[in-house]
């Protein structure tokens, strides 16, 4: 059975599905979802993160939780973390540029939140050397002062939509029709989550919402609140949520959604709002472009030292890397980055309180 008549069998069952179910199948249904079954990063995948295009990302972000780390009195031992970890390259550019970092290694412990068996493998094999423990969700992280990474974590978490209409809210839902997928929406109704956006928005205005993050970005902040460290969590996305930002992609082409469940990547862009404001009682960063945050860090700089060992199509390589991480035109705008950090502490580096 392919995924497709997986759905649509569940529709004809149960009835119209919502985006967040549908998305939940088709990248983690357990022997037909996207990420259960594939490798789905790099030229021969369909998509690829900041860590694949240079490793002057990871080398950054792990040098901004170093001095965080050592901003709040190198506690020991630490928790280090990433949820969504890929193939673990960023996690390895992390360790390799905090190498040098007096006692940071031998504080660390590291934890990755993986649920495709698949990356996990891979992972496994890319950061051997450091033991790492997995888990299926952020909560089931150990206590003590947490350093966690989010890159591209949040993009592929469910998302429900909701169309305006008056003072109530449509829903947006997956129906099956003649053997095919199509959207449709729900009878209008009140939606307690969205009475707040009542004030920014009018009728025909397509509003997204994220169940889990929420959730997520609470769980963060109690730990970071009670523990001690931070988080870095970037991603493509603005501050508050508008309109429809549900995209597939297969082999770096963007394709309708529902056309090839599970054989493409789903995503959505991310309300930073929604993570800043769950995440109290610890502070979070105002929002900064992914650009600004690695120019703050000094990425012209190293790679201007990267530049000085290379020529021909390396050199090529790298210059192209650093205007695809940091130019308006390319990742530097889209992609942003949001912070979060005890009450009475330093934001961590690349960041503004």
């Amino acid at each position: 059975m392919t995924l497709t008549e997986h759905l649509i069998a569940r529709i004809q069952r149960a009835g119209p599905m919502t985006v967040a179910d549908y998305m939940a199948e088709c990248l983690l249904h357990p022997t037909l979802g996207y990420y259960t079954i594939r490798d789905p990063l790099g030229a021969a995948g369909d998509f690829t993160t900041a860590p694949e295009i240079s490793q002057m990302f990871g080398e950054l972000i792990g040098l901004s939780l170093a001095q965080t780390w050592l901003d709040q009195g190198a506690p020991t031992p630490f928790i280090l973390a990433e949820a969504g970890p890929g193939r673990g390259t960023l996690m390895a550019d992390v360790l390799r540029a905090t190498r040098a970092v007096p006692g940071f290694h031998a504080a660390l412990r590291l934890h990755l939140i993986e649920a495709s068996p698949t990356l996990r493998a891979i992972q496994a094999d890319t950061l051997a050397q450091y033991a790492p423990a997995w888990h299926d969700t952020v909560a089931g992280l150990p206590d003590g002062p947490l350093f966690f990474i989010a890159n591209e974590f949040f993009d592929a978490l469910p998302i429900r939509q909701f169309v305006r209409e008056g003072s109530a809210w449509r829903e947006r839902r997956i129906i099956a029709s003649d053997g095919d997928l199509r959207f449709a929406l729900t009878e209008p109704g009140p939606v307690s989550a969205l009475d707040h956006r009542l004030q920014d928005t009018q009728d025909g205005d397509l509003v997204e919402l994220c169940p889990a993050a929420p959730a997520i970005a609470a769980d963060l902040g109690q730990r970071i609140a009670q523990h001690g460290g931070a988080a870095l969590i970037l991603d493509y996305g603005d501050w508050r949520s508008l309109g429809d930002t549900l995209q597939a992609l297969h082999r770096h082409q963007h394709v309708d959604p529902l056309t090839s469940p599970g054989q493409c990547d789903l995503t959505s862009h991310v309300d930073f709002e929604a993570l800043a404001v769950a995440a109290a009682p610890a502070k979070f960063t105002r929002l900064s472009t992914q650009g600004v945050f690695l120019e703050r860090l000094g990425i012209t700089g190293r790679a201007q030292a990267l530049a000085s060992k290379l020529s021909g199509p390396d050199l090529e390589n790298l210059i192209a890397a650093h205007r695809r991480l940091t130019h308006p035109a390319e990742m530097g705008t889209l992609f942003k980055v949001l912070g979060l950090y005890p009450d009475g502490k330093t934001a961590p580096p690349g960041l503004e309180a």
